[in-house]
């Protein structure tokens, strides 16, 4: 844990918790990392809650359980960092989507035999990644069209070990959407799921549609295919994205590589000034209000 947050505890008034030597958390402007600190760290540790902080210390930990839960593709296993860190809570907001529905899809349920759809970055930990964040959007969008938790949890498993791909619904539908269909239809068979066989073998236009709904806003990367970005309301806020290298992952201006939550936060602290919040921050006062309406939107 030392190793990976040293350089956070090396910065004046803060410590690899995220405290200040004085055990303020998250002061608006601890001595030593003002706005322009913010501004400039890419991923500022402060601004992580203790389920990261705990998926952090799981990464650094040298134990057989650390290892066990090592995450499995290449761009996480290059740089842990860069994996996004998302609270429960963080995810149902993102989503729109209820947690107790989310905990089933990580987890299982316990009054079932049923397993998890998604197959988690970190295993023991509370903590959800990027990816497993771009999953969840893609099973709320066909739950919504009626899919059933059967065979979405059937097509995952099955793709995976198809594709060696622990994140198959996260991947580009440019180059999966016709694999991902004929999965969707070998497993719908066997299931005996005819509505989802039908609209994966015949109704083509109809899957098409849906997948480029879920891939909307989303930017893939080209060697991977993986998800690596995301604008959660590209129309309303097309300057605001989640990206697991700005930030862990927290919704964040894109030039300025600040998160909307630390903007909102400066904005009440200093009783709705945008033009004081701009002023510390050094950026237009229109970033300023972006990330302000956007952490109001979608509070709600």
């Amino acid at each position: 844990m030392a190793n990976i947050l040293g350089g956070a505890a090396n910065l004046p008034g803060l410590t690899s918790r995220g405290m200040s030597s004085e055990g303020s958390r998250e002061r608006r402007k601890p001595a030593g990392l003002g706005p322009r600190m913010v501004r400039e760290c890419a991923c500022p540790f402060y601004v992580l809650g203790d389920d990261r902080l705990d998926a952090l210390a799981s990464i650094a930990d040298s134990s057989d359980i650390a290892k066990e839960a090592a995450l499995e593709h290449s761009p996480i296993n290059a740089d842990p960092l860069l994996a996004g860190f998302y609270s429960p809570a963080d995810a149902a907001r993102l989503l729109q989507v209820a947690s107790p529905k989310l905990r089933g899809w990580l987890n299982g349920w316990g009054n079932s035999a049923a397993g998890p759809i998604v197959d988690r970055d970190f295993k023991h930990s509370r903590t959800i990644s990027f990816l497993d964040l771009m999953e969840m959007r893609f099973i709320e969008a066909f739950r919504r069209q009626g899919v059933s938790m059967q065979t979405l949890r059937a097509a995952a498993a099955r793709a995976r070990k198809e594709w060696d791909q622990p994140h198959p619904f996260a991947l580009s539908r440019a180059r999966y959407l016709t694999d991902r269909r004929s999965v969707f239809a070998q497993v719908a068979e066997q299931q005996g799921d005819r509505m989802t066989w039908d609209m994966a073998s015949g109704q083509h236009e109809m899957w098409d549609v849906i997948e480029a709904t879920i891939a909307k806003g989303v930017e893939f990367d080209p060697a991977s295919e993986l998800a690596r970005r995301w604008y959660p309301l590209p129309a309303e806020f097309p300057k605001i994205s989640v990206d697991p290298a700005v930030a862990f992952g927290k919704p964040a201006l894109i030039d300025e590589r600040i998160p909307t939550a630390a903007i909102h936060r400066m904005w009440k602290a200093e009783g709705g000034s945008i033009r004081r919040v701009a002023d510390a921050f050094e950026i237009s006062e229109d970033a300023v209000r972006a990330a302000v309406e956007y952490e109001i939107t979608t509070a709600n």
